[in-house]
C-alpha cells in the first residue's frame, strides 16, 4: 500500500519526501490513508488520500465535479476561508482513475470530530457549520450540479418502493413489520408534505449536503469552534429541510439511531434549540417563509424517510444497509418511528423554537 500511496501523491504533484502513512478507519464508505511529508523546504506536511467506492458512488467523476463546483465557489467567495483543498494532476483532473481505483488527494487539516456531542456549544457551532454552507452556496445555482444519487430525499418514492416490497414480500418477512408498515402508512401525507411542495413550486431547489451529521464538521483541535465541513460526496440539489431535518433527526436524538431502547428515543429540545440557533444564524436571511414555515416538519419528514428505507431494507434481506446481527435494520426502523411519533407530539414546540430564532436574527 506504501508504494501505491506514493505514486497516487506522484500523480498529484506532490513535493517533498515521503515519510510515512496511517488509515482512518473512521467512515463506511471510502477508504482513506493520511500520508506525511517532508517537504523540500524541510517543513513536515501531511495529506488525505481516499480510496472512492465506485459501488456506492456509480458516477464518481460527477461527484467530483459538484465537489470542486461548491468548494471553488467558497474559495473565491472567501479567499480566507479554511475550505477542502483538493490537489489536481498535470491535467488539472482532481481525481485519478487507474487500475486501482479512483482516487483523490487533499490537504489535512489538523482537527478534533465528535460521533455524538451533549456539549450544547459544539452543537449549536455544528449548526453554524452547516448553516454557513448554505448560506455561502445561497446564490450559487443549484442546477449546475449533477444528481449524483436520483431520488434521494423523494419521500413519496421511498414509501412507494416500501409499499410495493411489502406487497411482493420476496423474503418472506413483511408479516414480522406489520405493525410499523400500518404506522408509517398513517403518517404517510405529513411525512410527503415536504416533496409535495418542492412538486407544487413552492420550495426552492437548493446547494445540499444531504448528509449532516455531526461528525461531518471538522473543529479546531481540543476545542469547540467549527472549522470546516467535510465529506462532501453527496452535494446536490436539494432541498434546506433536507440538510436541517437529517441533522435533527441525528443530533437531537436522546439515543443511538440504532439503539434496541426505542422506547427511550425522542427530541433532546435543548440540542434541537441549540443546533437551530446556530443553523438559522447564517440562513435567516436567506429563507423564504415557507422554508422557514416547514423547518420542523421536515425533521419529521426525513425521519419517516430513513424509516421506510431501514425497513424495507430489512425485509428484502438487509443489502443496502451495513448491519452487525440480522435484525439490525428492524430495530434502526424502529428508534426511528418512535422518534417520529415524539416528534410528532412536539411538533408545535419545535416550530416555536424555529420562529423564535428567525425573530432573533431576522
Amino acid at each position: 500500500m506504501e508504494e501505491k500511496l506514493q505514486q497516487v501523491c506522484q500523480a498529484f504533484c506532490i513535493e517533498g519526501a515521503f515519510q510515512s502513512y496511517e488509515e482512518i478507519k473512521v467512515g463506511n464508505v471510502n477508504r482513506t490513508y493520511k500520508v506525511n511529508y517532508l517537504r523540500p523546504d524541510g517543513r513536515p506536511k501531511s495529506y488525505i488520500i481516499q480510496a472512492v467506492n465506485t459501488f456506492v458512488f456509480k458516477k464518481p467523476v460527477e461527484v467530483m465535479e459538484n465537489i470542486d463546483k461548491v468548494t471553488e465557489y467558497i474559495h473565491a467567495k472567501q479567499p480566507q476561508r479554511t475550505v477542502l483543498h483538493f490537489h489536481h494532476t498535470p491535467d488539472r483532473k482532481i481525481y485519478l482513475f487507474d487500475d486501482n481505483g479512483f482516487w483523490r488527494l487533499f490537504n489535512y487539516i489538523p482537527s478534533s470530530t465528535y460521533n455524538t456531542c451533549s456539549d450544547l456549544e459544539v452543537v449549536r457551532s455544528a449548526g453554524e457549520a452547516f448553516g454557513e454552507f448554505q448560506m455561502l452556496l445561497a446564490d450559487f445555482d443549484a442546477q449546475q450540479l449533477y444528481v449524483t444519487i436520483p431520488d434521494f430525499h423523494d419521500t413519496r418514492k421511498r414509501y412507494q418502493k416500501l409499499l410495493a416490497d411489502v406487497a411482493e414480500d420476496p423474503m418472506g418477512m413483511a408479516a414480522q413489520v406489520a405493525e410499523e408498515v400500518e404506522w408509517l402508512k398513517s403518517v404517510q401525507e405529513q411525512a410527503c408534505r415536504l416533496t409535495d411542495l418542492y412538486e407544487a413550486g413552492q420550495l426552492p431547489l437548493r446547494v445540499t449536503h444531504n448528509d449532516t451529521k455531526i461528525n461531518n464538521v471538522l473543529f479546531q483541535p481540543n476545542g469547540n469552534q467549527a472549522i470546516v465541513v467535510i465529506d462532501l460526496d453527496t452535494v446536490m440539489p436539494g432541498l434546506v429541510g433536507h440538510d436541517f431535518g437529517d441533522a435533527i433527526r441525528f443530533a437531537a436524538n436522546y439515543v443511538e439511531e440504532d439503539s434496541p431502547e426505542a422506547e427511550k428515543a425522542g427530541v433532546d429540545m435543548e440540542v434541537f434549540r441549540a443546533f437551530t440557533q446556530g443553523f438559522l444564524k447564517h440562513t435567516a436571511a436567506t429563507l423564504t417563509q415557507q422554508e422557514v414555515d416547514t423547518l420542523a416538519l421536515s425533521c419529521f419528514a426525513l425521519t419517516c424517510e430513513l424509516a421506510t428505507r431501514f425497513l424495507d431494507d430489512y425485509i428484502l434481506g438487509s443489502p443496502y444497509f451495513k448491519i452487525q446481527y440480522p435484525e439490525h435494520n428492524l430495530v434502526r426502523a424502529r428508534c426511528q418511528i418512535a422518534l417520529a411519533k415524539d416528534m410528532l407530539q412536539k411538533l408545535d414546540e419545535m416550530d416555536a423554537v424555529v420562529h423564535q430564532c428567525m425573530e432573533q436574527y431576522r
